[in-house]
């Protein structure tokens, strides 16, 4: 296999278009015996796990915790301490005075008070409604969080099966080398015997170093596509892992008889709690508007007191009862839950969108899932029959009846078909797997 090739391979392998193949269980399991055994699922945890943003759902439940308190603050009574000195140009007074006296009315000028207010709220509408709205908007930013996080499950996949691929051509590879190691054993004893030509074996020789050139090659591009999915999700893959691929045929037959009823994408949780944020801001927009009901009380101490007309310094003391009601604000409420009603319809848009958006990407997958899975049973065949060609040549090459050169052509044919088939299982695996992800299912 050219060096050309094995680019090409890995090229194809990362287009979202034309992706590359995949492994053969059987191969790849002998690679990497005796090494750790990773599948797609637990990765996309981890990474998921492995992710700075996952600790965003408890910042914001801390961060709405607070604000709940500061809400419920709004019960208790509030205290206020204040203080005023001032003078004044004129103050209340009485012109007339009789002969000899002073005037019996003379408030003095300057004026001194200082005091402690406490007022409590009792009927407040609109702190239930803010309260609510402070529920929703939590969970709002909750459902955006794993929003955010589930495109780390796509991220994933497509680590995953670029390493599986690599993987698996690399299993198919070995048993490639493993023959020609046998054939150049057998056509050196040969040559010693003086029934093989020194030029076969060169010719076998020289495609096997090809081969392990191939295979190191092959076994850099794994390390890389290992390394890349190490950092997504924090777990360090080596040499002698390997990786499992998905069984989800059941899982995928059944997805796609449900793919229009299905709603499991965090997207649509996200668009619920955000049809509920609006609802309570219109619940608020409303709770405004309704009468408050609050008391009072005032202890203070200044000169003059309540008897504006003293002269002493006096402590004094008010309580009440206060309604307050906005009732007239020019159609503001209104058009403020007019709008909100109108940012529901475009919530409503945007979910429509989004599903219209799936089905359209699931499409391509169902086309290849099909494709794949009757292209599959005709690799098998065509693998047999190569198997049966390369037995025969090799027979053939033992009795000095074909060249080395034909061998090898045909131990070509054989490789080739045999990355042919990994290559279609891998794919069928992570066409699968994207469907999953894409309807928001678990790929297990």
């Amino acid at each position: 296999m050219r060096k050309r090739d094995v680019i090409l391979c890995a090229l194809l392998i990362a287009s979202s278009g034309q992706r590359a193949a995949g492994s053969e269980p059987g191969d790849g399991g002998q690679q990497q015996a005796g090494g750790r055994a990773f599948d797609v699922s637990s990765l996309q945890q981890a990474a998921i796990d492995a992710d700075p943003r996952a600790r965003q759902q408890q910042l914001l439940m801390m961060q709405s915790a607070l604000r709940q308190r500061n809400i419920s603050a709004q019960r208790l009574p509030t205290l206020t301490v204040d203080g005023q000195a001032q003078v004044q140009s004129d103050v209340p007074h009485l012109t007339l005075a009789l002969p000899g006296f002073s005037s019996p009315f003379a408030p003095p000028k300057d004026t001194y008070d200082s005091g402690v207010r406490v007022d409590e709220r009792l009927v407040d509408k609109s702190i239930g409604a803010q309260t609510s709205l402070e529920a929703a908007q939590l969970a709002e930013n909750e459902a955006r969080v794993e929003t955010t996080l589930f495109a780390l499950r796509q991220q994933v996949n497509d680590a995953f099966f670029i390493a599986a691929a690599i993987e698996a051509r690399i299993g198919a590879l070995d048993a490639t080398i493993d023959d020609l190691n046998a054939r150049l054993r057998e056509t050196n004893a040969r040559v010693q015997q003086g029934t093989a030509l020194p030029a076969d074996a060169a010719a076998i020789e020289a495609t096997l170093l090809q081969r392990q050139q191939d295979r190191d090659e092959l076994a850099a591009n794994r390390r890389a596509a290992l390394d890349r999915l190490a950092t997504l999700t924090g777990q360090a893959v080596g040499d002698n892992d390997r990786l499992t691929l998905p069984d989800v045929g059941d899982t995928v037959m059944r997805a796609r008889a449900m793919a229009a009823q299905l709603r499991e994408r965090p997207e649509y949780e996200q668009f619920t709690r955000t049809r509920t944020r609006i609802e309570k801001q219109q619940d608020l927009a409303i709770a405004q508007e309704r009468p408050r009901l609050s008391t009072f009380g005032r202890v203070g101490y200044g000169r003059p007191g309540l008897n504006f007309i003293g002269h002493t310094w006096e402590t004094y003391g008010l309580a009440g009862i206060r309604v307050q009601w906005n009732a007239w604000t020019w159609g503001t409420a209104g058009r403020e839950r007019e709008a909100l009603a109108i940012q529901q319809q475009v919530v409503a848009a945007d979910e429509a969108a989004f599903a219209k958006g799936l089905d359209v990407s699931i499409v391509g997958d169902e086309t290849n899932i099909d494709r794949l899975q009757t292209a599959l049973a005709t690799d098998e065949r065509i693998v047999t029959l190569r198997e049966q060609v390369a037995n025969s040549t090799q027979v053939r090459l033992n009795e000095g009846v074909v060249t080395a050169s034909e061998y090898l052509d045909r131990s070509a044919e054989l490789l080739q078909a045999r990355f042919a088939r990994v290559g279609h299982q891998v794919e069928l695996a992570q066409d699968s797997a994207r469907l999953l992800t894409t309807l928001g299912l678990e790929v297990k």
